[in-house]
């Protein structure tokens, strides 16, 4: 497959596997403690890179509306990265977010024409071509811009991905709108019926006949085209009051589509403001949340989120934004019964994404509030990005506790986060008949300096007494090893020490 090559590219492929791992310190806990929630202040590289022992893999969609690189100034962003330097940006946090993205997840990314081209690409090479599924445009603006030097632009794109081909979006619920095409004139008990062209787009053997109307004038295909239905089930349909004539019943046949008999939309590339909101929504918003203060540069409004999480996920779905300004896409996803994580670097993620999404669990009406049914509820963790797991000699970081470490390990040896997420025993887990045990912080009770953490014969004894039986083989990490390799052999045992043979993903 072509690949993009720029300015630092080799080293930008390699950034995500080189990422230290890092703890992520609580701040805060809003409202119910269950939620499952979280909102992260910290570059989202390394956050990201904290989140894969616990959801690689987990993550239904992600919605990213990263920096555009349009050389211009945001209060909130620098937006004037060279393109070299974009590019080295965004490949790594994208591999990052591909581990995350579940089987049948979906990435939606916003763009416009400045790097949107070069996205593409990338996108190709991390997620996959054959994974591309469309790019949709969303029209942005109200009104034309008459200071553009050239054009002016009306729209913005979202390139969307799934991890797999074969992913199917769920379809949209009808509305009013689309309703309003169907009509009843000739006041049809199945309701209102819209006409539906009777010709096939192929060739079909048994498509060409001619066929009279109930005032006698006769029908055919023009040259070329084929009725999309046989002679016998036209009549059939006519029989059934399914065939219109026109008023005067000398029009050319139609077969009627009745609105109680068609399915929900799949969903379509051109998105209006009319139906999702444009910039102008989404500054309004803002400014309902946050009266008097100055509108965050480029928010997106909640129905355009609505939208995305309606076709890419159903309720208790974890959505995932790592570039969440203005906290917008958790605002939504909380709203609407998913989820969420939301990952911001900058200040704000304390002035704006936290009161906000505070507003949201206190009901707030603003967005999609009236038209989901929201009212308030829920909660979520505020945490921030903390120290380095690993310290620069090697060692382990003091302040890393037995739960984190496992999580880390287990991700480790199997390349998938927990089953369950509890650590709670030295037996981490079972995996392809290895049973993963870690020796760390005291867990089997002994709190003396290296008490329990030193695999030797009476450790070996209190694991056997506190573990289940197991018939393969055991990886133990641990601090150091008292038994000798035939011991350890003899046991069916690799030992590991921590933190030496702790290897960064």
């Amino acid at each position: 497959m072509p690949q993009l090559t720029w300015l630092g590219d080799h080293e930008a492929k390699r950034t995500a596997r080189k990422v230290h791992y890092r703890l992520l310190d609580p701040v805060e806990q809003v409202g119910d403690p269950a939620s499952g929630n979280l909102l992260i202040q910290g570059d989202n590289l390394e956050a990201l890179k904290a989140l894969l022992p616990f959801y690689a893999g987990r993550v239904k969609c992600i919605f990213i509306d990263p920096p555009y690189n349009t050389k211009s100034a945001f209060e909130h962003y620098d937006d004037n990265l060279e393109h070299s330097q974009w590019l080295s940006m965004m490949y790594p946090r994208l591999e990052l977010l591909r581990d995350l993205l579940s089987e049948d997840g979906s990435i939606w990314v916003t763009i416009d024409d400045n790097e949107g081209h070069y996205l593409k690409v990338v996108m190709d090479e991390v997620f996959g071509r054959k994974n591309f599924v469309s790019t949709l445009i969303w029209q942005k603006a109200d009104s034309p811009r008459n200071s553009a030097r050239q054009f002016s632009s009306d729209h913005d794109y979202l390139h969307v991905y799934a991890h797999n081909s074969n992913w199917i979006p769920i379809k949209l619920p009808r509305s009013d709108e689309s309703d309003a095409i169907y009509s009843n004139p000739d006041n049809d008990d199945r309701g209102p019926w819209l006409p539906g062209d009777p010709y096939a787009n192929k060739p079909y053997s048994k498509g060409q006949f001619t066929i009279k109307g109930p005032t006698g004038r006769s029908f055919s295909p023009p040259p070329g085209r084929f009725w999309r239905v046989s002679e016998n089930r036209l009549r059939e349909l006519d029989a059934d009051g399914r065939v219109w004539w026109g008023p005067t019943g000398d029009a050319r046949p139609s077969i009627k589509r009745y609105l109680s008999e068609v399915s929900d939309l799949v969903p379509r590339t051109l998105w209006t403001k009319e139906a999702v909101g444009s910039n102008r929504t989404s500054k309004n918003e803002m400014r309902a949340l946050f009266p008097g203060e100055e509108s965050f540069g480029t928010p997106k409004p909640e129905r355009l989120l609505e939208r995305i999480l309606l076709i890419a996920t159903l309720q208790g779905d974890l959505v995932l934004d790592s570039f969440l300004g203005s906290g917008t896409t958790a605002a939504v996803a909380h709203k609407m019964g998913r989820r969420w994580i939301g990952i911001e670097m900058g200040e704000h993620a304390r002035t704006h994404c936290l009161p906000r999404l505070k507003k949201v669990i206190e009901g707030e009406q603003g967005g999609i509030s009236e038209s989901v049914g929201w009212h308030g509820g829920g909660g979520f963790r505020y945490l921030k990005l903390g120290e380095p797991a690993f310290l620069e000699d090697g060692r382990i970081n003091p302040a890393i506790r037995f739960a984190t470490l496992a999580a880390y390990l287990w991700f480790l040896e199997t390349g998938a986060p927990h089953p369950t997420g509890r650590f709670d025993s030295p037996l981490l887990g079972t995996h392809n008949n290895t049973a993963y045990v870690l020796l760390y912080n005291g867990i089997l009770g002994d709190r003396r300096p290296e008490g329990g953490n030193v695999l030797n014969q009476q450790v070996w004894k209190a694991i056997l007494d506190v573990l289940p039986p197991h018939r393969g083989p055991r990886v133990i990490y641990g601090e150091a090893c008292r038994l000798s390799p035939a011991r350890l052999k003899q046991l069916n045992v690799r030992f590991r020490q921590i933190p030496y043979d702790i290897r960064m993903r």
